[in-house]
């Protein structure tokens, strides 16, 4: 069964974890009328890991939190368009709270998973992971070795985002190794991805290594890699600047609102 809070433990944990991120005032895709229409039943859920602030907006007070009235991130009303989303805090079982209990696994049941710059993954949620993603689970992996988004938070603030990925050794089990250029210059590109487009910046390259036996494909210069494992995909992503990126740099709304956005694009490409 897929671990899923409720809304007040979300509301804890957004604080400490899940950080938050402005929304833009006149941004029509944030009014209460699309969060409630996003909340859709009949999607299929998404499972959220990530130290960026995706799910709660930093102007939310704590009532609003607790509430679930919060204001919505912009990355939260595009993602909550094609998924139900259920923020994690690990991937392994969890003990049952009395000793009979059986362990409540939070992948159980669960398709899609999204793990974007996370804060670190324990040696248990790595196996977890990989053990998942072989039995035929479908993973987005976003790992940025440079965040470039501006976040008003000291350093040793916990819901300060990893500003460099913590590569996971369950990529070097599947054959992915990352690079970094520290000498690319500061600013944004633009990359194909099949027939959608990502936009990157100081991004990482990937490669794959050829004494494993993965089935890998490499795209958008090296920056994406969409291997098969076993039964399952993964989408491994070299950059995170895709998810910071303010709206103002987006299409605009019509696109924002078609699907057509460089986000709504790269979810297509990784789940559908």
């Amino acid at each position: 069964m897929t671990r899923i809070f409720s809304k007040a433990i979300l509301a804890s944990l957004s604080v400490w974890v899940l950080g938050a991120c402005e929304r833009p005032a006149d941004n029509p895709l944030l009014s209460s009328e699309a969060a409630a229409s996003s909340q859709n039943e009949d999607l299929p859920t998404l499972g959220l890991m990530t130290s960026l602030p995706l799910y709660w907006s930093l102007d939310a007070d704590f009532g609003e939190l607790a509430t679930g009235d919060a204001p919505v991130p912009w990355q939260r009303v595009i993602l909550e368009k094609a998924h139900k989303l259920a923020p994690m805090d690990t991937l392994s079982p969890i003990p049952g709270l009395k000793g009979s209990d059986d362990p409540v696994d939070p992948l159980g049941g669960l398709e899609h998973l999204a793990i974007v710059q996370p804060r670190g993954l324990s040696p248990s949620d790595n196996v977890a992971l990989d053990k998942w993603v072989r039995a035929g689970g479908r993973l987005l992996l976003v790992l940025d070795p440079a965040l470039t988004g501006d976040y008003a938070l000291p350093f040793g603030d916990p819901r300060r985002p990893v500003g460099a990925a913590l590569i996971p050794p369950v990529l070097d089990r599947w054959g992915l190794k990352m690079l970094f250029d520290e000498t690319q210059p500061l600013e944004p590109v633009e990359a194909a991805l099949g027939e959608h487009r990502i936009l990157l910046e100081l991004f990482g390259t990937l490669s794959v290594a050829e004494e494993v036996d993965s089935r890998c494909e490499l795209l958008a210069g090296d920056v994406v890699a969409q291997c098969t494992i076993d039964e399952g995909q993964v989408t491994v992503v070299a950059d995170a600047a895709l998810f910071e990126f303010p709206i103002e740099a987006r299409e605009g709304e019509k696109a924002l609102a078609e699907g057509k956005d460089p986000l709504s694009q790269l979810v297509q490409f990784a789940f559908e």
